[in-house]
């Protein structure tokens, strides 16, 4: 098993994305290499100025999300996008786009934030993934 956590990030909701913000921070400042496959929503989170927009709740929250975005406000929590900025520049962090899931969008890399650092098949991810000692899906 290699020393690294591979998380598969299918929501895009801020929520959800924050703890993928956070797991990965926490990982990389362990000394995990840190690798995030970004497919469906999770991939349309990481269009270019998406993250400056995107205040959507998952349904999870119920009743709580709305208060649980104004205390990381008042709080300023720094958003997802640049917790994952932070955590790169800690330690070992990759970030791939789902092939299929940019066909399907009519998307390119070049549409997306520039942290996502390259295009994979599905294929490649879980052959990585399989060799993790962590793997994830959020």
């Amino acid at each position: 098993m290699e020393n690294r956590m591979s998380l598969i990030v299918f929501s895009g909701t801020a929520d959800k994305l924050m703890a993928v913000a956070t797991l990965t921070s926490g990982a990389v400042a362990m000394g995990l290499e840190v690798e995030l496959f970004l497919t469906t929503w999770g991939l349309q989170a990481f269009r270019k100025g998406a993250a400056q927009t995107n205040m959507s709740i998952s349904k999870d929250a119920g009743e709580h999300g709305p208060a649980l975005l104004e205390q990381m406000r008042k709080k300023q929590v720094p958003g997802w996008l640049e917790t994952l900025q932070q955590a790169r520049e800690l330690g070992q962090m990759h970030v791939y786009a789902c092939a299929m899931t940019l066909e399907l969008l009519d998307m390119k890399l070049e549409d997306l934030e520039p942290i996502v650092d390259e295009v994979v098949g599905v294929a490649t991810f879980i052959e990585r993934a399989s060799e993790s000692r962590i793997t994830l899906f959020i």
